[in-house]
């Protein structure tokens, strides 16, 4: 049984009962009904501006996981620029210049760089458009250069085959060597007394040190002669030659190929000569050349200046 309700009466001095009507009670329940709706929408308002939901907060982590990511990779991509502008700098700088090549320009470098970059125009998300970008001008760049490496390798196969060709040793070595005679060009000849070309260097030895090949190269000519006595002829290539003549004896043949400090005979006194040495020419497309100038690289600064105070103390030639 509902409890009942009393007011005051001030007429009667009494207490009234309260009995209310089916349509204010109607109006109460929906005032009742009015208020709560209110407050639940505010409280849900509040809620969800305070308090995503869990969907919300787990995609919320995921992105920032994905942005640390992609700071990661363009810190990386960065790191890998920078690696391959210091290897771009060498081959510039350095490589080309030893291998007398020109450096590539930036216009080279860069080349296609445009028409990839308009791929990305396609990519709604910045984060990875931007990063789209680095890769595809970094991978351009790569290309470019690797490019540039197999040419410089292919270069430095050609460099390494002509300067193993370069006659640029001494025929005879220091150990071996009493008298160098450095008169080159017109001189008295010692046995046919009468001025004729002297065109190379004696190198005064004991009759049977070794004789080394100068330069890579195939021999042309290992035979006897009037002149040069047991001589050998060596093609080194990109028109150099070199000739040994006066040998006791010559350990090659024709059409074999030598490399640089191979032993190809040794010291003798053959042909027109007036004592044990080797008469060692080097000539350049066709031409006669002075030797020295190419087996001074073989000697210290002090090495070779003391060769040239000892040669210049012979004013004669031995054939």
């Amino acid at each position: 049984m509902a409890r009942m309700r009393y007011t005051y009466n001030e007429q009667t001095c009494k207490y009234d009962p309260i009995v209310v009507s089916p349509k204010a009670a109607a109006r109460h329940v929906l005032h009742f009904l009015i208020i709560s709706f209110c407050l639940g929408v505010a409280g849900l308002v509040y809620f969800n501006a305070n308090y995503p939901h869990l969907d919300e907060t787990l995609l919320a982590d995921h992105n920032q996981e994905l942005k640390a990511e992609w700071q990661v990779l363009y810190k990386q991509l960065g790191r890998t620029s920078d690696q391959l502008s210091a290897l771009e700098h060498n081959d510039d700088h350095n490589y080309r210049v030893i291998l007398d090549l020109e450096p590539l320009d930036l216009t080279q470098r860069e080349a296609g760089v445009g028409g990839r970059a308009k791929a990305s125009e396609s990519i709604l998300y910045p984060v990875i458009r931007i990063a789209y970008d680095k890769a595809e001008k970094l991978k351009n760049r790569l290309d470019i250069e690797a490019q540039s490496l197999n040419q410089l390798k292919e270069e430095l196969e050609k460099k390494e085959k002509m300067w193993a060709s370069r006659p640029a040793i001494q025929p005879v070595s220091n150990k071996d060597l009493k008298q160098l005679h450095t008169l080159f060009g017109l001189r008295l000849h010692p046995l046919l007394g009468y001025v004729r070309p002297h065109n190379g260097l004696d190198f005064t030895a004991p009759t049977g040190a070794p004789i080394y090949a100068t330069g890579d190269g195939s021999v042309n000519l290992a035979q006897y002669s009037e002149t040069l006595g047991n001589m050998v002829f060596i093609d080194h290539g990109y028109g150099l030659q070199t000739r040994y003549g006066h040998m006791t004896r010559f350990i090659v043949s024709a059409g074999e190929k030598v490399k640089r400090g191979q032993v190809i005979g040794y010291v003798g006194n053959t042909g027109t000569s007036v004592g044990p040495h080797l008469h060692y020419e080097v000539l350049y497309h066709g031409t006669y050349v002075n030797p020295i100038n190419f087996f001074q690289r073989d000697l210290k600064n002090q090495e070779y200046e003391k060769l040239i105070e000892i040669g210049s103390q012979s004013v004669t030639s031995l054939d």
